[in-house]
């Protein structure tokens, strides 16, 4: 329904196709109601964008670098208390965004979009579980992102079925990129330049578009006798 090219960048294809959803809901008043996509679009501001602003279901894979790889515990050890705003190590040890309070509230909200929440050095010093915890550190620290609810909405959607459909449906998406390819020949682009970049897109995407609704609507030739 429209078409968006962009440089072989991820942050480029990623913010291409919030331009193309906003473009067609504008246009056409038509908005999906999921994205399928690759971990790309798994970030914490896309995932936002689609739950908060946008309203669609993200059947995408949260780009989580959080999980460890060796024996040492990892975020998804931790128990988040929306009501407390704070998590709970495996023994029971809180871990805070601020531990005294201050004159002047602070958003605690770092450059990353992140809040830092740590725990107490001594709750640590003691602690039976240190050396799977925090080993190197006097205490433990785990960065939350602003936009965690998000992605625990794409978290619970990747435990479905409805999202193991989507990642088979996927693959159709991707066949219409080999047929540009092989079918259509657009291995290479022959114009110079993001607008002749556009224009060849665009025509391709026609003609990909016309050879769809020509098979869709092709009732064959008359029987005889």
């Amino acid at each position: 329904m429209d078409v968006e090219p962009t440089p072989a960048h991820r942050t480029a294809e990623v913010e291409s196709t919030k331009t193309m959803i906003e473009r067609v809901e504008e246009q056409f008043d038509i908005k999906p109601d999921r994205l399928i996509g690759d971990t790309a679009y798994g970030t914490a501001p896309m995932l936002a964008w689609m739950v908060n602003e946008k309203d669609i279901e993200p059947h995408v894979p949260v780009w989580d670098k959080t999980e460890r790889k060796n024996e040492s515990l990892s975020i998804s050890d931790f128990q988040w208390s929306e009501e407390a705003q704070e998590y709970r190590c495996p023994t029971g040890h809180a871990l805070r965004s601020e531990w005294r309070a201050f004159k002047n509230q602070r958003s605690h909200v770092t450059k990353a979009d992140t809040i830092i929440f740590r725990s107490r050095q001594t709750d640590c010093s003691k602690c039976s579980m240190k050396e799977r915890c925090c080993p190197n550190t006097s205490f433990r620290k785990i960065a939350r992102s602003v936009h965690e609810a998000a992605r625990n909405v794409a978290r619970r959607i990747a435990a479905t079925p409805q999202y193991v459909c989507s990642r088979h449906e996927r693959k159709k998406v991707e066949m219409l990129f080999a047929h540009l390819k092989r079918i259509l020949k657009l291995d290479r682009l022959r114009l110079r330049g993001m607008t002749g970049a556009n224009d060849e897109f665009t025509l391709a995407a026609a003609v990909q578009n016309l050879r769809r609704l020509a098979k869709l609507t092709y009732q064959g030739p008359p029987t005889t006798g």
